[in-house]
């Protein structure tokens, strides 16, 4: 009988932790688009005042704060310094191998890798302005009912874990 109910215990944990994870994913999410944020806005001021190499400039924002995002800029200045791979894009890539970031934020490094290197300057600070809207974008749309849909996220693991336990029982 005490098995029964440490089982149905497990259950509602299980699933409840699953909705706290949901919810802290989506809180990660949108600390990490603040951090590309700010990190575009810095790199737009450093290119526009002083020209900064790119390898350099990747350093640079790298000691603006400590996160996933400043550690993929990191180690995209150790890539680029040690000219293993040919292209920004690439760089990149290789780069956010070692962080655990949503796909929406990938997808958003990428787009900025495709453009280092591409443009001249003013087409270089006219594609990190682009970036930034996109991510003041997607931090509206997750700003939007974020209170309800975490809560949502987590009462709704507990009740499924709950539902569960009421089938097996």
């Amino acid at each position: 009988m005490n098995s029964k109910y440490f089982g149905a215990l497990l259950v509602i944990l299980g699933c409840g932790g699953f909705g706290f994870s949901l919810a802290a994913a989506h809180r990660r999410e949108e600390v990490h688009l603040r951090q590309l944020m700010d990190s575009l806005q810095y790199l737009h001021c450093e290119l526009e005042y002083h020209l900064t190499p790119l390898p350099v400039l990747c350093r640079k924002v790298a000691a603006q704060g400590k996160g996933a995002v400043y550690g993929v800029f990191e180690e995209l200045g150790s890539v680029l310094e040690s000219q293993s791979l040919p292209a920004v894009s690439d760089c990149v890539h290789l780069a956010m191998a070692h962080y655990e970031l949503s796909p929406g934020i990938r997808e958003l490094l990428l787009a900025l890798g495709k453009t280092f290197g591409q443009f001249d300057l003013k087409g270089q600070l006219t594609e990190l302005e682009q970036l930034r809207q996109r991510c003041g974008q997607a931090l509206q749309v997750m700003a939007q009912g974020r209170d309800d849909r975490l809560r949502s996220y987590q009462t709704l693991g507990l009740c499924a874990g709950a539902a569960l336990v009421i089938l097996f029982i």
